[in-house]
């Protein structure tokens, strides 16, 4: 057995995520868990629901004057999130 040098959990889950074509689902949902943070505690509240698929984040919202008003600022939301992940990973959000 070929003795490789050792690797810390997080390099062996990345490894395993770029080699299994996973690492682009797996930044999705990482956009997902971010939402709160990048939108803040007021906004969040009104969120009811929010699901991702192929880089759209759709977000049911329960205010629909919140909900014009995020639409207005979505680009700046779309910029918000992909800096926190670090690389370009939403390309839309829905409001609903």
């Amino acid at each position: 057995m070929k003795r490789t040098h050792p690797q810390t959990v997080a390099e062996i889950i990345s490894n395993l995520l770029k080699k299994e074509n996973l690492q682009s689902q797996w930044d999705e949902h990482r956009a997902l868990d971010i939402w709160p943070e990048i939108v803040g505690p007021g906004i969040n509240r009104y969120t009811t629901h929010r699901t991702i698929r192929n880089g759209v984040i759709t977000v049911w919202l329960s205010s629909a004057p919140l909900r014009n008003e995020m639409m207005l600022s979505r680009s700046l939301l779309i910029k918000k999130i992909n800096e926190q992940l670090g690389q370009p990973v939403i390309n839309e959000i829905i409001f609903k």
